[in-house]
């Protein structure tokens, strides 16, 4: 189960993320309030937070790429914006795959996925609207195939910081 791997991963988390609309996962209530123009709560994502903390507190190193095009979509400047900006201050890493000018190095056909510690997969599954359906934890055979997608999306990736200066909207 992909919720078990958080709690005992050893060394790094690491995600790919490919959709630009997780808008019926997490946050809902989050996104709403962005998109009505209003601040970000104090506490907004707290929980997340806590346990990125208690991550890399623990020397276990978080980070993700994000393949997207410019220009966003509402819900990846929400995501980038509110959600980025601030699990980073807990210490996980943020790199982007800015396909708008460039072609993805990425098969076209792959799903979101968590990699833990180089060892084990977790393909993620969405609806057209962005809902989480689950994740298929895979035997661990599997998992260099994954790690080359990881490795090539941080090959051609920037750091989110370097990519967000420049393309914030």
């Amino acid at each position: 189960m992909l919720g078990d791997l958080f709690d005992s991963f050893q060394h790094e988390a690491f995600r790919l993320e490919t959709l630009d609309d997780y808008s019926s996962s997490g946050s809902v209530d989050a996104y709403r309030l962005f998109l009505d123009g209003q601040d970000k709560p104090a506490d907004y994502n707290a929980d997340w937070l806590d346990e990125i903390r208690s991550y890399v507190g623990s020397g276990r190193r978080m980070y993700r790429v994000h393949v997207l095009t410019r220009p966003l979509s509402p819900y990846l400047r929400f995501e980038l914006g509110w959600g980025y900006t601030t699990n980073a201050t807990a210490g996980e890493k943020f790199f982007i795959l800015d396909v708008t000018e460039q072609p993805n190095p990425l098969p076209p056909d792959l799903e979101d996925f968590w990699l833990f510690d180089s060892t084990t997969a977790a393909p993620m599954h969405y609806s057209q609207d962005g809902k989480f359906l689950g994740a298929d934890v895979l035997p661990d055979e599997r998992a260099p195939e994954f790690v080359i997608h990881r490795d090539t999306a941080l090959a051609h990736a920037v750091p989110f910081a370097d990519w967000w200066a420049k393309h914030a909207e």
